[in-house]
């Protein structure tokens, strides 16, 4: 199927306009290029408070795993609810088994996005960044000359709907890539509508009150380069939580590098191969009341091998209001209401610092 342009409406072509990122320097190029980096080099990378707190290996394995079709059987169904109810309220993440998406469809994606960042800095910077817009080749959440980088490449696209779609930034190149992601897109919009079905279950409400929160999606293709100088004081994303309602995460090679923060300690992530990780949006704090929360989560970086990796975060209409969904009536609210696009822009315009655009939302006093 071949990918076409598309014009979009006004709403979806405002999505990727909400920010923008300061161009830097190349990461990818900047490792192939200087052998060992030197101290200088590297000095804007270095994270002061990397080690701030304790790292838990032991834990890695200990993240719910959810069996979609465990989901989707009448006699699993709510053994599996429960799981998920625990899993979104107790660690705001999970990996998801089983989940439907074809192999040749996963394989097809991670073939093409490694090609890409395998062709010359001079094809890539054909999709680059341009001023005002998300999109595109570069880096991200960049707002100031002075603050530290992130240890990565990206490369951002909005995906869905299609008539909001830039196609001047899909790559050509690898020739297969522009369908390959089509096609992993529509696969991924079809999984966030069934696990938004079954959040709405485990929160007790009816499902037609999640079935517009995924309904425009960005794509954000991760390139983490080794660093052999000083590995353990560069990361490849600062610490944040999503400003998301759903992020649903495919590794491309199994490279571990995720950590996400748990009772104030970081648990790395074992990546599975047959696991697609999916983790609560602050858009999804929102809605829950606080039930269910967003956590922070950073990519530490390898001394000798590369990451690879593509996120989805599925948001809802941009002229969309989200609003706390209360269980009783004596529950106490937590968040006020908030315009998709007011907090979208929000959460754009600034450097990446914990859950800092999530207290915009919270009521005075919580």
């Amino acid at each position: 199927m071949e990918v076409e342009a598309a014009s979009g409406s006004a709403g979806e072509i405002r999505w990727s306009k909400l920010g923008t990122s300061l161009p830097v320097a190349n990461v990818q190029a900047l490792v192939a290029s200087a052998g060992e980096l030197t101290a200088d080099q590297i000095e804007r990378y270095v994270q002061p408070d990397i080690d701030a707190h304790t790292v838990l290996p032991e834990h890695s394995g200990e993240v719910p795993v959810i069996d979609l079709s465990n989901l989707l059987s009448p006699e699993s169904v709510e053994a599996e609810v429960a799981k998920l109810r625990f899993a979104c309220a107790e660690w705001g993440f999970f990996q998801v088994v089983n989940h439907g998406i074809p192999d040749d469809v996963i394989t097809g994606i991670k073939h093409d996005i490694q090609k890409f960042f395998q062709l010359p800095l001079e094809v890539k910077n054909a999709y680059a960044q341009r001023p005002g817009d998300l999109q595109g080749y570069g880096q991200a959440f960049v707002v100031s000359d002075d603050q530290k980088l992130d240890w990565s490449d990206l490369l951002a696209l909005f995906a869905q709907p299609t008539q909001g779609r830039d196609m001047s930034y899909w790559p050509s190149q690898p020739h297969t890539f522009r369908n390959s992601v089509e096609d992993y897109s529509m696969e991924l919009m079809k999984l966030a509508q069934t696990l938004n079905v079954f959040i709405a279950k485990t929160l007790d409400v009816a499902p037609e009150l999640l079935a517009d929160k995924h309904v425009a999606q960005f794509l954000r293709m991760s390139y983490y380069p080794p660093c052999t100088s000083m590995p353990e004081k560069v990361l490849g994303f600062s610490p944040h939580s999503d400003g998301s309602f759903l992020t649903i995460l495919l590794e491309i090679n199994s490279v571990q590098g995720l950590q996400i923060r748990r009772s104030g300690a970081w648990i790395p992530v074992k990546p599975r191969h047959d696991a697609l990780l999916v983790n609560v949006g602050d858009l999804l704090e929102i809605l829950s009341n606080g039930k269910y929360k967003s956590i922070e989560h950073r990519v530490t970086i390898n001394a000798h091998k590369e990451r690879l990796s593509i996120s989805a975060f599925h948001v809802p209409n941009y002229g969309g209001i989200i609003s706390p969904i209360l269980g009783t009536i004596e529950e106490k609210m937590l968040y006020k209401a908030v315009g998709v696009e007011e907090y979208a822009r929000l959460y754009f315009a600034n450097k990446l610092e914990g859950k800092k655009a999530l207290d915009y939302a919270k009521l005075s006093g919580i």
